[in-house]
């Protein structure tokens, strides 16, 4: 008879991207206050950046922060691609 494997993908796990996190004051203030998967958190950021017209019409990888997203990233302005790393100070 097989034995059943521990770990793995299957099953429903609720970890890395799924697993809910909770948003900082600052970052609910574009998220919402509920935990949400990584994911969302990031998607509801380019909804937020694309809805306020903040990505630098130059240099579309460039978001040129307002008030909301430089409490969040602590500077004017970030790459696309440092992002996650910003948001990652905010979430647990």
């Amino acid at each position: 008879m097989a034995k059943a494997t521990t770990g793995g993908t299957g099953g429903g796990a609720r970890g890395g991207l799924a697993r809910p996190v909770q948003p900082s004051n600052e970052l609910a203030e574009i998220t919402g206050k509920d935990p949400l998967p990584r994911s969302e958190v990031v998607s509801k950021m380019w909804d937020y950046i694309r809805k306020n017209n903040l990505q630098n019409p130059e240099n579309k990888r460039e978001i040129v922060a307002d008030d909301k997203l430089r409490a969040v990233f602590g500077v004017d302005r970030v790459s696309m691609f440092e992002m996650n790393k910003h948001l990652s100070r905010h979430l647990t």
